[in-house]
């Protein structure tokens, strides 16, 4: 339409702007980048921007990538959505429709999806924290009681479980006689999983 400059790829709407608004699919061990750039009115950019947001969502988390990059897609959109919203509402007579926007992107289900990533680390925070791997010195541990094939978990210092106290630690290394240099050792714990190694010093718990 002379004098309102380019008109929108999809409707044909003016006045338009030129933008890009991406996406991200997060699929646990791939990726995928997606990406809309065209010519937008207002209300075809804005439910582009909704769809694409919305999507993201739900599917951007599914890698350990994606944790990263998935917020990064959105703080990108934050800008092709303000160019798109500083447009004036479509002047009618255009060939086509204008979309329509749909719901707000937070009264929207796919809202829910901001909790996905809360879960997952939730998830993985339970997965390890028994783990004597992560133990670090002041920690308490169970043991099953077996010298060969010891199973040991991490467990709160006042709980009944609680055999003994970790008084030190060393990484890179399967030396228990490290564990000389603290007095109160009584035991020593050592692993080693793939290029993981450490040693635990454990001491009697007190607190129980």
């Amino acid at each position: 339409m002379p004098g309102y400059g380019p008109s929108c790829l999809f409707c044909g709407s003016v006045p338009a702007v030129r933008a890009t608004v991406r996406g991200h699919q997060g699929m646990v061990v791939l990726m995928r980048f997606l990406k809309v750039r065209a010519t937008f009115c207002r209300r075809c950019g804005t439910a582009m921007h909704r769809k694409m947001v919305s999507d993201s969502l739900v599917q951007g988390w599914w890698s350990p990538t994606s944790m990263l990059l998935n917020p990064l897609t959105l703080l990108v959109n934050l800008y092709q959505r303000w160019k798109i919203s500083r447009l004036a509402e479509p002047v009618p007579g255009a060939p086509g429709t204008p979309a329509d926007p749909g719901r707000p992107i937070f009264l929207r289900a796919t809202a829910l999806g901001l909790l996905i990533p809360v879960v997952l680390i939730g998830c993985g925070w339970l997965l390890v924290r028994d783990d004597p791997e992560y133990a670090e010195v002041g920690d308490c541990v169970h043991t099953n009681g077996q010298v060969f094939y010891p199973d040991v978990s991490v467990v709160d210092c006042g709980s009944a479980e609680a055999d003994y106290e970790v008084v030190g630690r060393f990484d890179n290394t399967t030396e228990t006689g490290r564990c000389d240099a603290y007095p109160r050792t009584v035991a020593a714990f050592r692993e080693k999983r793939g290029s993981t190694r450490y040693v635990l010093c454990l001491g009697r718990n007190d607190t129980t």
